[in-house]
């Protein structure tokens, strides 16, 4: 029997789902599940999408907490800050399961396997936040990379372009250096979690560009000038250097591709980077 309807129809149920713990442990849950879908429902959203508690309140980037290394309290910000991008993470992963028909099998259970490592991701932040006296929700956050796929929800090219292969594929460039930045302040396990996010980040990165390959040769588009149409169709941020050109390539990333971005970053570089650009690094 083919899983695919069962698939797509669990996705979306875990999508809705508002509290953070109870949507990972559903996800968890999910693999060893295939129940049959109910054939009196349609494959529709009960309800706003995606499912997420009342906290953390969503506010401008330019008004989320500062975030930093040096102390206790900077870096619980720091690393509820990368919470807050795991757990987007997981929605975002369900949502491009159960949101585009049509694809090949191969492709949801791809986002299949995204959406259990970012839960395996957030599970791993959340520890450390609890050991910190903290949780997911005490600080504020911002919505960028969900505004982005609400944007992309009728164009699955679209959002293999712009959350995976822009968003998501920050956090191979910004992974490094403040996983550094904490190794040097002494937090060993915060370092250890950015070490395994970058791990698995490239795999998704990968993901994210075998699909979006798959889709202009389908279309029959240029992937390159086809990237650009469509970050500038978006209103996408224009990514800035340096860039971490191994891990880039590792995830899928042509030659052509990354000569595009650099002349992009270049082209961009006199406007000011945003605050957003720290939260924005991993999803």
């Amino acid at each position: 029997m083919n899983a695919l309807p069962e698939l797509r129809e669990l996705s979306l149920r875990c999508l809705e789902i508002l509290d953070p713990d109870d949507k990972a442990a559903a996800v968890r849950q999910l693999a060893g599940q295939t129940p049959k879908p109910d054939p009196r429902r349609r494959l529709m959203p009960t309800g706003a999408l995606p499912g997420r508690p009342t906290r953390p309140a969503l506010v401008s980037p330019t008004q989320v907490p500062s975030r930093g290394v040096n102390t206790s309290a900077s870096r619980g910000v720091l690393m509820h800050a990368l919470a807050h991008i795991e757990f987007n993470a997981i929605n975002l992963a369900l949502d491009a399961i159960w949101r585009f028909d049509g694809m090949p099998d191969a492709y949801y259970w791809d986002w299949f396997t995204v959406a259990r490592e970012e839960t395996y991701h957030f599970g791993l932040l959340q520890d450390y936040l609890r050991k910190q006296g903290l949780r997911y929700g005490d600080y504020d956050a911002h919505d960028g990379l969900w505004q982005m796929a609400d944007k992309t929800r009728d164009d699955p090219l679209a959002r293999m372009a712009l959350v995976p292969r822009t968003l998501e594929a920050r956090g191979l460039d910004a992974s490094p250096p403040l996983r550094a930045k904490l190794w040097a302040a002494g937090d060993r396990d915060g370092a250890e979690i950015l070490d395994i996010i970058l791990r698995d980040e490239i795999g998704h990165v990968a993901i994210g560009n075998r699909w979006y390959h798959y889709l202009c040769k389908q279309a029959g588009l240029d992937p390159v000038p086809t990237y650009a149409a469509l970050t500038a169709r978006y209103q996408a941020p224009i990514l800035r250097g340096p860039f971490n050109f191994p891990a880039r390539k590792a995830a899928g990333f042509t030659d052509e591709e990354l000569t595009a971005l650099e002349q992009a970053a270049a082209d961009a570089a006199p406007r000011k980077p945003s605050r957003a650009g720290t939260a924005e690094f991993s999803h």
